[in-house]
């Protein structure tokens, strides 16, 4: 996005050719690290659309279509199944509702096309679902495959994959533990700094390889702890910016980077063994 907020496609294209080459199976638009919900219906849908053209072949791209209300999350998910999204995904609506009114939202959202729609588990940002149960029932909702679990409640996550959901580890920082409990792959904001080092950690359990995976979630873990010291989205943004795939500003309310912060950030950088583009 540029200063005002207003999204940009050619950065859109530019990140996305990038992640693509770096072997990754698929992009997850307009969630929390794509700011959708600070954004207009109007805007999210050019999102959707610009990622949809900028995808390969093979590819997947998985639309947040959540909202607020029920009727904008539909037609954000309808509109993401004409532009050619193949999934959708969904937070729970934000604020103190109860499961049977998340599990409404839910079902009316899977009722509104015919893409594998996958919930988004992310109990800091909801209180609601609540555990293995109220999962299981959401889950058991027609058109749901799965979920998208942003928690370290991996006992939780193993009793889903038992059951048979399609589960994509979301904490980056325990990716390699979310495999380990059986997680079929990951969502998460550092993907975009070194999606590389994500994919290979994926090869890497699937051959086995636990002490070389775990060796590269430290690797991970070291970017990860570095974005923390300052506002996440904007250093993420900035880390980006650093490795010469600019993305934009952050849209308000969330911060930017202070010139200082800036220079402290690319400082640190200098010391760790990140890609450049």
């Amino acid at each position: 996005m540029d200063a005002e907020g207003l999204f940009q496609p050619a950065l859109m294209e530019g990140l996305c050719a990038t992640v693509y080459s770096c072997g990754v199976d698929g992009v997850y638009v307009c969630g929390q690290t794509g700011e959708g919900l600070q954004q207009p219906a109007e805007q999210r849908k050019r999102v959707v659309e610009t990622t949809v053209r900028a995808t390969p072949s093979g590819k997947i791209v998985m639309a947040h279509i959540g909202a607020a209300s029920t009727a904008d999350a539909v037609e954000l998910a309808r509109h993401a199944e004409r532009c050619g999204a193949h999934s959708i995904s969904s937070l729970p609506p934000s604020g103190s509702y109860s499961i049977d009114e998340v599990h409404g939202y839910y079902a009316a959202i899977a009722a509104a096309t015919s893409l594998p729609f996958f919930i988004y588990f992310f109990p800091s940002f909801s209180a609601r679902p609540s555990g293995y149960d109220d999962l299981m029932r959401l889950c058991e909702i027609p058109g749901v495959a799965g979920l998208k679990f942003t928690s370290t409640d991996l006992f939780t996550m193993w009793k889903l994959k038992r059951a048979g959901a399609v589960v994509f580890n979301g904490f980056d920082e325990i990716f390699v533990a979310g495999l380990a409990m059986g997680a079929d792959g990951g969502i998460g904001t550092f993907y975009n700094v070194v999606p590389e080092w994500f994919v290979a950690i994926h090869r890497l359990s699937r051959e086995g390889k636990w002490d070389e995976a775990r060796a590269l979630q430290s690797r991970v873990n070291a970017v990860i702890g570095l974005g923390l010291q300052y506002p996440t989205h904007a250093a993420t943004k900035e880390m980006m910016a650093w490795q010469g795939v600019p993305c934009g500003a952050c849209r308000a309310p969330r911060a930017n980077l202070t010139e200082e912060q800036k220079r402290s950030l690319w400082e640190k950088l200098e010391r760790l063994d990140l890609p450049r583009r």
